[in-house]
């Protein structure tokens, strides 16, 4: 069984990537990148094992680039936690019959299903999806609503997360969806390890939209980036979007476009979500009360931390300590 969302453990939570004929090499990376590299280094544990599964022993990737083998069969499935089906660009080739009935037994036992990309067509092919809804990417979203008119099809979504079934659109929400995962699993603070070693943004939620279509940007724009370093490291001020359109030196509009084009969503929205992060690693690593950590992070009061808390996770401050403070790395014995 999959390990509940806000628990965590030491022993390594196990992930099956089944690759098939066509798959696309860019989420099995992705994939192996967040569920297969060694990370005891960095957390002082592994939170995860990967196991790489081809239905046949090995698979012709996507265009006949790249022939990838494995020592993993489908019989690996009956041992893991989460399985991570196959992707294919290729949507209207139907999959062989063994791999869906083998993530349908799967789904029975209460595995935690993934479906990248087009893994949502396979996830519907085995239909484990009828009812519920499915992340897909924009331009293969008529495509998947007429051959699959039970799922909820969502084209305007970076992710979704149904319980113990989960679908990302297009490739790059790959790791959107995988750093979900991590930070589902075991926390803000290692999710964010993660997302530093990647070199990619720890938090794009899944309800933000897959693209935004805005003009095109002048060349003298330039880059949030700088603002977004000074407002992380002021998020205990009272800022404003007035504030940070002040500090940047450009309009509270131009900031509001900008915001759309590099981060996808508004200013207050971008505030809001680092200020929960911080909050998230604060009940992480330390144990200063609501307040003090209220105070800390920008959320102004414990009542409003209570409920963005909630609002994120699914459980109270108190609850959200006791599932994630435990994950730190232990001190070496002095013996």
């Amino acid at each position: 069984m999959r390990q509940g969302a806000g628990r965590t453990s030491r022993v390594p939570h196990r992930v099956v990537l089944v690759v098939d004929h066509g798959s696309n090499p860019f989420e099995i990376g992705c994939a192996c990148e967040i569920f297969g590299a060694r990370r005891i280094d960095d957390l002082g544990f592994e939170p995860y094992t990967l196991t790489l599964v081809t239905p046949d022993g090995e698979a012709v990737l996507r265009d006949s680039l790249f022939r990838l083998s494995a020592g993993g069969t489908l019989a690996d499935l009956t041992h893991a936690d989460t399985v991570i089906v196959p992707n294919r660009p290729d949507v209207a080739t139907a999959s062989r019959p063994e791999l869906l009935g083998a993530i349908r037994a799967a789904h029975a036992r209460g595995v935690r299903l993934v479906g990248l990309c087009t893994g949502a067509f396979t996830l519907a092919e085995a239909g484990v999806l009828d009812g519920r809804p499915a992340a897909v990417h924009w331009q293969l979203a008529d495509e998947f609503r007429r051959r699959f008119p039970a799922v909820r099809t969502n084209p305007d979504v970076l992710f979704v997360d149904d319980g113990d079934v989960l679908t990302s659109a297009g490739s790059a929400a790959a790791l959107d969806l995988g750093l979900h995962i991590v930070r589902t699993d075991h926390g803000a603070e290692v999710a964010g390890q993660f997302s530093r070693r990647l070199v990619f943004a720890p938090v794009r939620r899944g309800d933000q939209r897959q693209f935004v279509e805005v003009p095109v940007a002048r060349a003298s724009d330039r880059s949030l980036a700088p603002l977004l370093d000074w407002a992380s490291g002021h998020l205990d001020e009272d800022l404003s979007v007035a504030d940070l359109a002040s500090r940047a030196h450009i309009s509270v509009t131009t900031l509001h476009r900008r915001f759309l084009r590099e981060t996808g969503s508004t200013p207050l929205v971008w505030l809001t979500q680092a200020r929960v992060e911080l909050a998230r690693r604060l009940l992480e690593v330390g144990d200063d009360g609501v307040e003090t950590i209220a105070r800390r992070c920008g959320l102004g009061t414990a009542a409003n931390l209570r409920i963005q808390i909630r609002r994120q996770t699914g459980l109270s401050p108190s609850q959200y300590r006791a599932a994630h403070s435990s994950i730190r790395p232990e001190p070496p014995s002095a013996g």
